[in-house]
This record gives structure tokens, sequence and C-alpha cells, in this order.
């Protein structure tokens, strides 16, 4: 009986696949006239087109898993962004870093100037060669939606505020969209047309198991094709991961080594704590636990953020979440240095500070992990990555 039972439920999931690929392209085909979507720009200041694809995986020389080729980027005119001189990309150990500034009160401070950031490698300071401030800067934005059984009641929320959040990013800004149970589907490659984005988030339906770690590591490799040096991966779960091949720490080295923004939204009660079973822990059936421990981890080590939400109710925390995030990253900064010893390819501990001004706090990612690579080219896709 357990067998039939199981073998129902491998059915039904293959079922609700195919489903998906039908809906994705009959939807590629209605929208492919359509034109492009405008949000309105986002400001504060504080104080002074194909059939669905799986997400392409790691080369099987890192990871052993299949890899699939992921077409090039047409460059799209746009406003200039503001980037380091080729000469000082170019040199070795050159690295960029996004800083999040903060008062007492959690408001962000913006205006400062590189003279007031000290910054510090391994605990001793470097110079800053680069500073700016990311009002109107462009980011390639990765969303990730956890699509597993137990976020059905929480997909049509998860539709609404993930749509709010498309249309608060800055017009320019390039993103994909993919959802993930025990597989991951890319529901919309690399766009500009954030409309074609939002209503890909039709096709979000649940089923299956729970891959939170391979769908991260998933999106940390697609986001490496984003066409702007700032870049940021947003997921939202409910769960545990009860599925992946790819395990917690392999994520962490993936997060170290890209030095991606990874904010994160988890639904439900927080985990309290990790029974494990192989290669990935598994919650008993019934209960409604989200990782906090994983979620929060990944952010600390990103320079990002956690929400979590005690239940998603009529999606107005959940929408409110994803705006602050939104919100967040025109109120950064993008600070570039030299790492001294730049063939060192080991992980170095990172810290920048605002000495003269005390009451303020700053978030970042915990290190930097030097990448050894050809002299970079122009603007986009080819700056360093943050």
């Amino acid at each position: 009986m357990l067998s039939l039972k199981c073998r129902g439920s491998r059915l039904r999931g293959a079922a609700t696949e195919i489903l998906l690929v039908m809906l994705l392209g009959g939807a590629l085909r209605a929208e492919a006239q359509q034109g492009s979507f405008v949000p309105p720009p986002q400001t504060a200041t504080y104080n002074q087109s194909g059939p669905v694809l799986e997400v392409p995986l790691k080369p099987a020389s890192q990871s052993g898993y299949d890899s699939l080729s992921i077409p090039q980027l047409t460059p799209q005119p746009g406003q200039e962004l503001e980037l380091p001189l080729r000469a000082l990309r170019s040199q070795p150990g050159y690295e960029q870093v996004t800083v999040t500034v903060t008062d007492q009160n959690g408001r962000y401070a913006t205006g400062l100037h590189k003279g007031d950031f000290r910054l510090y490698i391994d605990d001793v300071q470097r110079s800053i060669e680069f500073l700016r401030q990311d009002f109107n800067t462009p980011v390639s934005v990765g969303i990730i939606v956890d699509s597993s059984g137990s976020m059905e009641p929480k997909i049509p929320q998860a539709r609404t505020a993930i749509a709010q959040f498309i249309d608060d990013l800055n017009s320019r800004d390039d993103i994909f969209l993919y959802a993930f149970s025990t597989r991951s589907f890319l529901l919309q490659p690399f766009t500009q047309n954030h409309s074609l984005a939002v209503n890909r988030l039709a096709l979000l339906h649940a089923y299956n198991d729970t891959a939170l770690f391979d769908a991260i590591i998933n999106g940390l490799i697609m986001i490496t094709h984003g066409r702007y040096d700032k870049k940021a991966l947003l997921v939202v779960t409910d769960g545990r991961d009860n599925a992946s091949k790819s395990t917690l720490p392999q994520v962490v080295a993936e997060a170290r080594r890209t030095g991606v923004l990874i904010y994160s939204i988890g639904i439900g009660d927080p985990s309290p704590g990790e029974i494990g079973f192989g290669i990935a822990p598994f919650i008993l059936a019934g209960t409604r636990h989200v990782d906090e421990r994983t979620l929060r981890r990944l952010s600390t080590e990103s320079g990002a953020r956690i929400y979590v939400l005690g239940e998603v109710g009529d999606g107005e925390m959940l929408r409110r979440d994803c705006a602050a995030i939104s919100n967040e990253l025109r109120e950064q900064y993008t600070v570039g240095f030299l790492a001294p010893d730049p063939l060192r390819t080991d992980y170095r501990t990172l810290r920048v500070d605002v000495p003269g001004k005390p009451e303020l706090t700053t978030r970042l990612r915990s290190g930097v992990t030097v990448r050894v690579r050809p002299e970079t080219a122009d603007a986009g896709s080819d700056a360093p990555t943050p």
C-alpha cells in the first residue's frame, strides 16, 4: 500500500511538471508582443523568451552535475553606470563590497564620503579606491520562490508580494525568476522587461519536496551572468531542505566565492533545530518550520537581511518585507579596494567602519575570496561583482 501511495505521488508530481511546461510555452507565445514595463523610481535620503528551462547547474568538473549553456545577454541602452576606472578594475586583487549603513534608529545613513569609511582585510587597514552611493545604481536581481507542497496556501500572497517587489525595482534592473521544489525551473531568464517576470508568477504551483540548497547554489551561478556589478538574490521559502544534492557547507562556500547579497523571507515558525538524515535535514510530517538558522547564516555571510513571518496571513507583512528589500538596495554604498597578495585564493575577513560617526553601524559580507581573473572589459555584466 505504501509503495502504491509513493508511486501515485511521483506520478502527480510528473504530471504537474508537464503541465507547467505546457503553460509556460503558451505564456511565452502570448506575451511575445508585450512592451516594456517601467516602475516608478525609488529614492530616499537620511540625514544630510523561450520554453521552460531547468536552472543551469555547476559544470561537471566542479560538482558532478550536468551543465546547460546560458545565452549571452545583449547590451541594452540606458543611463551611464558609475564604475571604477578600467585601470583600477584591471588591477590584480580588485574587489567590491556592498555596505549598508544605519543609525541607532535603523534609518539609512546616506551622503557619506570616501574619507568617512575605513576598510580592513584580516584586521589590517587597506585604502578605499572607489566609493559609489547606490541611489540609482541598477542591480542584477534573482528571485527564487519555494513552490514545494507546503507552499500551496501561501502561493497567492507570494505572487502579490513578489509582483510588488518587481514593481518597486529600478526600471533598468535586470531580473530572473525561478521556482523550486524537488527540482528547479527557470520561469523567466534575465530580462529588463519586468512585466514578463510578473506574468510568469502565474505559473507558480505547489508540489513535491524542498531542494533549498540546490536552488540557492543554482541562483548564485545564474546571477553571475547578470549585466551589472551589483547583484542580489531574494529567496522566499516556508520550509527546510529535504531534497537537495548539495549541502549547506557547499552553499556557504559558493556564497563566499560570489559575494552576492542573499536576502531571504522565511514563512513559518522558526525551526527549533535540525534533525539530520543523510546529506539533508528533514522534518516530521505535519510541522511547518522554516530553517531560520540557515537563512540567517547566508544573509550574515553576504551582508543582506532575513525576514521571518510566523504566518503569511493576508500577505501584508510579506509585501512590506519585499518593499523593504527593494528600498534597501537603493540606500547602500559600493566600496572598491585592492586586496594584498591577489594570488592567494583563501577566504579573508572583511570589515568596514565609519569611525568619525559612532552612532552609525555598518553591515556587509563577512569576508572576501579574491578572484584571479583576466583584465575586465567595459561596463555592465563585465564589471566586478560586489
